[in-house]
């Protein structure tokens, strides 16, 4: 098997893993993100958010069973499957590019006697930073088209009889509909996937080390140690870079959902997310409009990033040993 069908093959089964456990974290904070305000769905601003999560839940449940959490399933292999290979590719491919450059390398390469749990091209700091950014941006702006059909999926505002129904009627819509929200997630993606690429090797290096020092003979790496540095690491930069990508999410999930002219551009949506009119009165949220959904967002990235780069690392270290 050649290297980039081995990292197809370990990305297409890490987006596979990660998608089919944890899709009922996207549903909810889908149908979280949609309204313009809390008080749509009779929940007070200032309650926790965990009460509007579990009601919002229940009323699924009573309405489509426990299965109408993974509402939108198919939708989400869709845009993942295939979104995951390919960014798990070419962040390989890109991070092997920069790796030929004196300016990303790093300035000392590890020795054959050091512990570590990847198989992946080391870079610096910036390079991870460049690599996470350009791949993610380009995987999503390829995908934005499954991105948007994805959300309208779980979302409660469009009744779909079938997936060839939904995509061709966006389709139909033309070009601006297809890419919309591409500029938000560029915004979103870009920032999260550079923070979380830095993030996950200085953490699995720091990591690695401390269980090199714990360990006299570096003969053969245990799958299950790999397994849980690059988990851990992978949970830890997960969250570190969604919430400081959160309020790009939001403005991402409005312009792809919603179908009101305040929606159709970024500035416009960032103005109608932070002022909005309640019973015929302006009324502000700010900032806290900007983290709608962020504790499902949060949970699901640790949990995704967690399982996704395990299985990803691990399939690939089990192929090539």
């Amino acid at each position: 098997m050649s290297n980039v069908s081995q990292h197809l093959l370990s990305g297409a089964l890490s987006g596979f893993a990660s998608t089919i456990i944890l899709q009922p974290f996207d549903l909810l904070k889908t149908r979280i993100q949609q309204p313009d305000h809390l008080n749509k769905l009779k929940h007070s601003p200032l309650s926790p958010q965990s009460t509007l999560i579990f009601r919002t839940a229940r009323e699924i449940v009573q309405s489509n069973d426990v299965l109408g959490l993974w509402r939108g399933t198919t939708a989400s292999l869709l845009r993942n499957v295939p979104g995951v290979a390919l960014y798990f590719t070419g962040l390989n491919q890109f991070r092997a590019f920069l790796a030929t450059s004196p300016y990303f390398a790093p300035l000392r390469a590890p020795s054959a006697s050091t512990y570590s749990s990847s198989t992946l091209p080391k870079l610096t700091a910036q390079g991870n930073l460049l690599a996470g950014a350009v791949t993610r941006v380009a995987v999503g702006i390829i995908l934005n088209p499954f991105s948007v059909l994805k959300a309208r999926y779980e979302s409660s505002y469009y009744s779909y009889n079938s997936l060839p129904q939904a995509f061709m009627g966006i389709l139909r819509s033309g070009p601006s509909e297809i890419f919309r929200g591409a500029i938000a997630s560029s915004l979103r993606d870009a920032p999260y996937a550079g923070i979380f690429v830095v993030f996950y090797e200085h953490i699995k290096g720091t990591l690695s080390n401390t269980v090199s020092t714990s360990n006299t003979t570096v003969a053969a790496i245990p799958i299950s140690t790999s397994t849980a540095v690059n988990s851990m690491s992978a949970a830890s930069a997960g969250a570190l870079a969604t919430l400081a990508t959160q309020p790009f999410d939001v403005l991402k999930t409005k312009m792809q959902v919603r179908s009101e002219t305040k929606y159709r551009g970024l500035l416009s949506t960032v103005t109608a997310v932070w002022r909005h009119s309640l019973n015929r009165r302006s009324q502000q949220r700010g900032l806290p409009g900007f983290f709608d959904g962020a504790t499902l967002r949060m949970s699901r990235k640790i949990f995704s990033s967690a399982i996704g780069w395990a299985v990803y690392e691990g399939v690939l270290i089990v192929i090539r040993s």
